[in-house]
């Protein structure tokens, strides 16, 4: 070979170091190149045991060897400066040439296990191939502690016109720190980037990659999981407790808890409680504590604050194995502009948009994904497969999604740009949303997805065969904002404003909806539940326990974000553990045990959940006494089972207050939340009423009941 053959590796600008790097024959026999910047000496290991010296090229970090004959066995070792291991220019590329179409196609669902780095046994040698996509560079280097972070050492191999580049490096394994180290291919900028597809980071403040080892974890939640692909969720009860791990517990010097020591106290917590499910606030890294997770860097890593992968496997096996589902927050709408990670990756737009007018969100300052890329629809549909094949997680909650689906959200006029059709609705994401809907329904049966949309988008939570999105279900914005709304006004005035409670029945069964009182109702200033409410101390607890009352009463699946359940003073503070000690104060306490009433009347009784989402499992008694504040409503069951709701929402307790039944005989208080075991008045009806043969608000029957203030009754035939 011509020396002018090193030219482009002298340079840093080697995208084929194969085809200088290494072993070949040559008119002498064979030559080996080694290019190893920094070091003093090389030599190879021949065939007989001995070792060979080559001679460093004139005026470069270039070694050299040359002989007729006793050429080194492959995959040959190198000696460097007394350290002994193999040539990584000794284990040629083996691109997945089917699994790169199907990532260039877009249809590539597991790409974690074709990109990023995973550990291999090449020739009998260990180590760890590294994959990349950067079709617009022109040399990418492996860097790590294994090479002194040097991008000299290990260019690797562009696999054409797939845009991936792969080296296998020998000798390292699990625990190992790296990076990409990208040349530009028109600028010549050199960046450090972050491994979009790694699984492991180190902790922050710091940002390098780790090396993992496969799964670990011995799953033992077969039952769970089978039960779980039968589980007809449409008609089950589900009560979710939302969650952010890294403030719900802390240990005494603010050290976060572990994945593990999560299962031990969250695990029993959640079963005394009653809830049937947990959403976690994201888990997969990122580097700002302040942004909760939702400006992600590592859509393939759990959060390294808490512990390595297999032990939030841990935590969600123990969660299954005592019967709670798993939900995590994903967030697909868009990433942090952080220099070191997906931002700009290659030197060119290539996983946000190019067009400024699409690719930064107004609100957030962050980078909107390109769903109309192939490889960047393989990158998220990969992401979201990988949590639910590798970690067991029942179900995602797709975060933003209105900002996905919309080219014109947050943006006014002039600042963005239609779509082929002159509308505002993306097309690409649109499309994307429901290719994930697709997916997650057909390869992982009883699963959910969970949109969190704030418009009024048609069929989020209908099948994409019908013209939805595919969603299993919604949150419910416009309840919730209906809601707290009606409840900060003073009980004086809530009879002007009797239409909240009233109008979310016009919608109710357009969507599958779920009821949030979320932490977006608990952060920026707006208070804690209990600071919406309205009163001195004890209209405000009789105001919060009627609101949670309301939420469970009400059709649709529910979500309650941590801390109300305590009933917290403040809003959210995502640097502290929530406020335990207010338990040693009966109000709080009462809140708690209400709530866990709830939910575990909620669960038992079927009325309360089994057709949530139909209109026949609601019927009002009574939706017209503004002037007194109070509404009333039947819940039913496909069984004909039926309860009576009825919530008083003024501080004035109303004595005979007659309410039509559908049946005659005794009808039991099942809840009565100013029950003094919750911090109420205990103003109720001694357990139970007589149903009488009056006619009453189109019933046959009736009774007549004593309504606690501010609070809610729930009565059953019994």
């Amino acid at each position: 070979m011509a020396d002018t053959s090193c030219t482009a590796l002298l340079a840093a600008r080697e995208h084929d170091p194969f085809a200088v790097l290494g072993l070949f024959a040559d008119t002498k026999g064979w030559r080996l190149r080694v290019f190893r910047p920094g070091v003093k000496s090389v030599e190879v290991a021949l065939a007989d045991g001995s070792w060979m010296p080559l001679v460093r090229r004139p005026g470069s970090d270039l070694f050299e060897a040359n002989a007729a004959t006793n050429a080194p066995p492959r995959p040959w070792r190198l000696r460097i400066d007394d350290v002994v291991g193999h040539d990584a220019y000794a284990f040629p590329p083996q691109p997945p040439a089917d699994d790169l179409y199907l990532f260039n196609a877009g249809q590539l669902r597991q790409a974690w296990r074709r990109f990023g780095a995973l550990t291999e046994i090449r020739n009998g040698v260990a180590g760890v191939c590294f994959r990349v996509w950067a079709p617009n560079a022109e040399r990418v280097s492996v860097v790590g502690d294994f090479n002194r972070w040097d991008g000299r050492t290990h260019p690797m191999s562009s696999l054409g016109a797939s845009g991936a580049w792969e080296l296998f490096v020998p000798d390292i394994g699990t625990g190992a720190l790296y990076r990409f180290e990208i040349r530009q291919r028109g600028s010549g900028t050199v960046m450090l980037k972050a491994d979009p597809y790694a699984r492991s980071f180190e902790r922050r403040p710091a940002t390098a990659c780790r090396v993992t080892a496969p799964a670990a974890h011995a799953w033992g939640d077969g039952d769970w999981m089978a039960a779980r692909a039968a589980h007809d969720w449409l008609h089950a009860p589900m009560s979710v407790y939302e969650m952010h791990a890294g403030s719900w517990m802390r240990h005494p010097d603010g050290r976060f808890y572990s994945y593990q020591e999560m299962a031990e106290r969250l695990v029993p917590y959640l079963v005394e409680q009653g809830f049937t499910h947990v959403e976690f606030m994201p888990l997969m890294e990122h580097p700002l504590d302040e942004s909760w997770g939702y400006q992600c860097t590592g859509f393939f890593a759990p959060s390294s604050r808490f512990g390595e992968a297999d032990d939030l496997r841990f935590l969600i096996d123990a969660l299954h194995r005592a019967n709670i589902g798993v939900i995590l927050d994903w967030v697909p709408g868009h990433f942090p502009a952080d220099a070191w990670a997906l931002a700009h990756f290659d030197g060119t737009a290539l996983y946000e948009h190019e067009d400024p007018k699409q690719k930064v969100h107004p609100d957030w300052g962050t980078h909107v994904f390109n769903y109309g890329r192939n490889e960047v629809r393989s990158f998220l549909m990969s992401s979201a497969h990988y949590w639910l094949s590798e970690f067991h997680v029942d179900g995602l909650r797709v975060d933003a999604v209105a900002s996905m689906i919309y080219l014109d959200y947050s943006r006014k006029a002039g600042e963005w740009t239609p779509n082929v059709h002159g509308g505002r609705e993306n097309l690409e994401a649109i499309g994307f949303l429901r290719e994930l809907n697709q997916m997650v329904h057909g390869e992982f049966p009883g699963a959910l997805t969970i949109a969190e949309e704030s418009t009024a988008w048609p069929m989020v939570s209908r099948p994409v065969w019908l013209g939805g999105l595919g969603f299993s279900m919604k949150w419910n914005m416009g309840w919730m904002n209906d809601t707290l709304d009606y409840l900060r006004n003073d009980p004086v005035h809530r009879r002007y404003h009797h239409e909240r409670l009233t109008f979310g029945q016009l919608y109710a069964y357009s969507e599958n909806f779920v009821l949030p009182l979320s932490h977006d109702e608990v952060v920026h200033g707006k208070g804690s539940l209990l600071g919406k409410m309205p009163g001195d101390e004890w209209q405000r607890f009789a105001n919060l326990r009627l609101l949670l009352a309301y939420q469970m009463m009400a059709p649709g699946k529910k979500l309650l974000f941590m801390g109300a359940e305590i009933g917290q003073s403040w809003e959210w503070r995502a640097g502290e553990e929530m406020p335990w000690h207010l338990l040693q104060y009966p109000l709080h306490a009462g809140v708690q045990r209400l709530v866990r009433d709830l939910n575990h009347l909620h669960v038992h009784e079927p009325a309360l959940h089994d057709l949530d989402f139909s209109p026949d499992g609601f019927q009002w008694i009574d939706c017209h006494d503004a002037d007194q504040s109070v509404v009333s409503w039947l819940r039913r069951s496909r069984d004909g089972r039926h309860v009576v709701v009825v919530l008083n929402f003024t501080p004035v307790p109303r004595q005979a207050y007659r309410l039509g039944v559908p049946q005659g005989g005794n009808y039991v208080e099942r809840l009565n939340s100013d029950s003094s075991h919750y911090g109420g008045g205990d103003l109720g009806n001694g357990g139970g009423v007589q149903a009488e043969t009056l006619p009453w608000m189109g019933q046959p029957f009736s009774v007549s009941l004593s309504l606690p203030p501010l609070a809610a009754l729930v009565l059953s035939p019994g």
